[in-house]
């Protein structure tokens, strides 16, 4: 049986996730248990042990989010949660998505600047405004709705065709420092990353529990990967 723990911090539709997560299993043909350590722990007396725990003995983490990185920050400290992030994303196979993904990055350009993990080397800017495609027609922010990704070689693309659609909702993107670290990319109307990777963590712009057959395989490519 394998388990995959899924960050609990107060913002992310972690019912969406966990129900994305079973059916992959089933694609992934494995059996996993999956674990949202906030309401786990809660069960056990709300110990904040039990929740470290729960993380940091699953085999597989998902970091997920939505809303500002400030408040994502501010909940990541007071539940004691940063420090276990960090360990979780050195030692097994871990995947942010969304918000999750920008908190991995050193800050954001949000509410002025945030410090974030500093997991993955670059920021998170805002999308230009106005923000104008080839035509000088005005792009809407937040980008929003179904958008190509160019994949580059990672085995969380098996079975993947390239420049699938995954569906976004944001309206900051991640600057790598290292184009090394870019595993996908989209565009709007400018290429942004919006998959990047480093040892074991593997983190998307995008919402794979959105995205129907190919998000539901990247899952199943995750809980089937072992982070090599």
């Amino acid at each position: 049986m394998s388990t995959v723990a899924v960050i609990d911090y107060g913002m992310g539709n972690l019912h969406s996730i966990s129900k994305a997560l079973e059916k992959a299993a089933e694609i992934a043909q494995i059996e996993v248990e999956v674990y949202l350590p906030g309401v786990y722990a809660s069960n056990l007396g709300d110990s904040q042990s039990e929740q470290e725990d729960v993380i940091l003995n699953a085999d597989h983490v998902v970091f997920p989010g939505v809303g500002s990185m400030r408040d994502c920050m501010q909940a990541l400290h007071d539940l004691n949660l940063i420090s276990v992030i960090k360990q979780a994303a050195q030692t097994k196979p871990f995947l942010g998505i969304c918000l999750g993904m920008q908190a991995l990055l050193n800050d954001s350009q949000e509410n002025g600047h945030t410090d974030c993990l500093g997991i993955l080397d670059g920021h998170v800017l805002k999308f230009a405004e106005p923000l104008l495609d080839a035509n000088g027609e005005i792009l809407k922010v937040p980008h929003m709705g179904w958008n190509q990704v160019k994949q580059t070689p990672h085995p969380l693309w098996q079975n993947i065709p390239d420049e699938s659609r995954f569906y976004f909702v944001h309206s900051y993107y991640a600057a790598p420092s290292s184009p090394e670290i870019v595993a996908g990319t989209s565009d709007y109307p400018n290429s942004f990353a919006c998959a990047l990777t480093q040892k074991n963590v593997f983190a998307v712009q995008f919402h794979p529990e959105k995205s129907q057959t190919v998000g539901l395989q990247l899952l199943a490519n995750f809980l089937n990967w072992d982070g090599a």
